[in-house]
């Protein structure tokens, strides 16, 4: 039954134009986020609470947290559209929240889908 209802849903979409809603960023694992932050044009920023910030980032990252009522605001003063945003949060929850905003706003996002925790368990450096 379930099958048959998402044939119906997939036909129906079709013939009435409706479009999948699709992610616009990318979300990379460790290795391949940290080869794309290599690139020194290349924006890192978390997107964590200053206070987990202050507790240890990824040299040389920015700090806005995406919890906070004037993020988007926030975001789109302080960084520019011309450079790839390379962004992450703990564990990658927040960093979706955050890159699904970015692109709204006309951003090129990646986003390291482990967060800051997949990026210690692969023993990568961190700055305090």
């Amino acid at each position: 039954m379930r099958k048959i209802f998402m044939i119906i849903s997939a036909v129906l979409c079709n013939l009435l134009g409706c479009t999948a809603q699709q992610e616009k960023f990318e979300s990379l694992d460790v290795d391949a986020f940290e080869k794309v932050i290599s690139d020194t044009t290349v924006v890192r920023l978390d997107v964590r609470s200053i206070d987990e910030y202050a507790s240890g980032h990824i040299a040389k990252a920015i700090n806005i947290d995406v919890m906070k009522d004037d993020f988007t605001t926030k975001a789109t003063s302080l960084l520019p559209k011309d450079k790839t945003i390379a962004l992450y949060c703990r564990s990658g929850r927040r960093s979706k929240k955050a890159a699904g905003i970015l692109v709204e706003n006309g951003y090129k996002v990646i986003e390291l889908n482990s967060g800051i925790s997949g990026w210690i368990n692969a023993q990568k450096e961190i700055v305090r």
